[in-house]
């Protein structure tokens, strides 16, 4: 027993140096044009204990979430082309408010930056973490990565990224057994039978069409 103890500190301490050096090579100050603004605008807006907060990137920016769900409380906290250390940056704003719910769709365009799924994995747990510390009646719900297809041409760097999200996923659905959080399965919901996102639900094979939207929202009804 004490063997394994020490082998399990010992493989702790040694994925903390991986991550470690992993991350003193990445760029994680890239931040989009638009995330002083729109961070700014978060600030300014009365929270709510009773808040439903959608956080994320493009993908979540792009719904009128209030709209869409026909409920008061969804707020958007969505900033097209954040990634997950942007997400951490102003995840303060998101906490102080002490929401009901969060749900989080992060981590494509950390893939479209090339950061090390490591490192996205490890975001996703700080940010698990950091919203229990800061905000402990929070409840959590986290998505899973959607598929992207690569027979449109506007987001060439974001395509065929396919093993990459599909281990990022499948990491994901582990932390959040081991941290008691809801993880949403979006990804098949969005699939063709090629295994890429359908077309049916996007204008360009990353962001979603207004079909898309209806079926994010369909699947959202249970936890709502």
């Amino acid at each position: 027993m004490k063997k394994r103890m020490i082998g399990l500190v010992t493989g702790t301490l040694m994925m903390c140096l991986v991550v470690s050096a992993q991350e003193a090579k990445v760029d994680s100050t890239i931040r989009p044009a638009a995330y002083a603004l729109r961070y700014g605008l978060f600030k300014n807006y009365p929270n709510s204990t009773k808040d439903i907060i959608f956080l994320g990137n493009s993908i979540t920016q792009g719904v009128d979430w209030a709209e869409l769900l026909q409920n008061n409380h969804a707020r958007n906290r969505g900033i097209s082309g954040d990634i997950t250390y942007g997400v951490l940056e102003r995840l303060k704003e998101i906490t102080e408010g002490q929401p009901a719910k969060v749900f989080i769709l992060i981590g494509i365009n950390d893939i479209q930056h090339n950061i090390p799924d490591s490192l996205i994995v490890n975001n996703y747990r700080r940010i698990i973490r950091q919203i229990k510390a800061e905000s402990p009646k929070t409840k959590i719900y986290f998505h899973t990565l959607l598929p992207v297809n690569n027979e449109f041409t506007q987001f060439k760097k974001h395509y065929n990224k396919d093993e990459h999200i599909a281990y990022v996923n499948a990491e994901l659905k582990k932390i959040g057994a081991a941290e008691n959080i809801t993880v949403i399965d979006l990804h098949p919901h969005f699939l063709n039978a090629d295994k890429k996102l359908d077309k049916r639900y996007t204008m360009d094979g990353l962001h979603l069409n207004a079909e898309g939207y209806r079926v994010w929202a369909a699947v959202l009804k249970p936890y709502l």
